[in-house]
């Protein structure tokens, strides 16, 4: 009786094991259930681009591929949202939207095959179940579709639009965002010797760095700061010490000056950090939206 059962098991499922080790993951393909088609402006020229592969191609170039499915899934609504509203007043432009951090990083299936190799059909079908399971959502307020902007690492809380912008969006306020501890950046700590800092923000040679915060947001981030007598924008400073975020504090330590930032990103909007964070906690993707665009509902095309 044990061997006829032995040589059952090594005919029923010692073959199905060895037919799953050779099956080969296939690339899901998507049923376009509309015609939408984005107009990229690349370094080689202008491409268009089905709505949902172009979604997908901003979700390999905006977001760690390593992150929950919940976290992927609001990127993909709100880097749906954000085509869309520059879709619906580019119409006159020769195209919608630059593949740059100018507005979304896209990034196009041969890239993503070169970069990915073997892995390329694992990554690419996460992504697109998260734009499958999102098909053609997008973030609405009041009948119109949101402008879903978003950063990487918030410094705890988000900004509010007009601190940042100077438009007042309403939905496009400060919230909590507490999750970001577990960004990479979400703290840095930078070291300059003293007359490397003053170089870099062509400042004449001095012993002693005076610092005054002339204007700032409701969360820190510096708007204008004055450096021994010169007045800066805190984003100049950002750009010429190459620092992630403007809420910095500097200090001077003898000849070495220590800065420490706190977040990346403009601040505005979604945070992708804290998106993760609360996909790791058990929030749905829909929570996730109504949590950044305050006062918002999902819609579909």
């Amino acid at each position: 009786m044990k061997k006829i059962l032995f040589f059952v098991v090594l005919i029923v499922i010692v073959p199905f094991i060895v037919v799953n080790l050779f099956v080969k993951e296939e690339e899901i393909k998507f049923n376009y259930t509309n015609n939408l088609n984005v107009r990229v402006k690349r370094d080689t020229g202008i491409v268009t681009v089905p709505l949902e592969d172009y979604v997908v191609g901003v979700l390999a170039g905006e977001m760690p591929i390593e992150f929950e499915m919940e976290a992927l899934k609001a990127q993909a609504v709100a880097a749906r949202s954000y085509v869309l509203k520059k879709m619906s007043y580019n119409k006159e432009k020769e195209y919608d939207v630059v593949d740059t951090i100018m507005n979304q990083v896209y990034l196009d299936n041969d890239y993503l095959k070169k970069t990915w190799g073997k892995d390329y059909v694992k990554k690419i079908n996460k992504l697109k179940t998260a734009v499958i399971e999102t098909n053609y959502q997008y973030v609405d307020y009041n009948g119109n579709i949101a402008d879903t902007m978003f950063f990487s690492t918030s410094v705890g809380e988000t900004e509010n639009s007009e601190e940042v912008f100077s438009n007042k969006v309403p939905y496009l306020k400060s919230v909590s965002s507490t999750w970001d501890e577990i960004s990479p950046v979400y703290k840095l700590n930078y070291q300059f010797k003293l007359n490397e800092f003053l170089n870099k923000l062509d400042l004449p040679y001095s012993n002693f760095v005076k610092l005054e915060v002339i204007d700032s947001t409701s969360t820190g981030r510096v708007k204008k700061i004055k450096i021994n007598e010169k007045t800066f924008d805190g984003s100049v400073v950002v750009t010429k010490l190459k620092l992630k975020s403007n809420h910095f504090t500097i200090k001077q330590d003898g000849d070495t000056i220590n800065i420490t930032t706190k977040g990346y990103g403009h601040g505005v909007g979604m945070s992708q950090y804290g998106a993760q964070g609360m996909a790791l906690n058990g929030y749905s993707y829909e929570e996730i939206l109504m949590h950044y665009y305050q006062g918002t509902s999902i819609k579909k095309i």
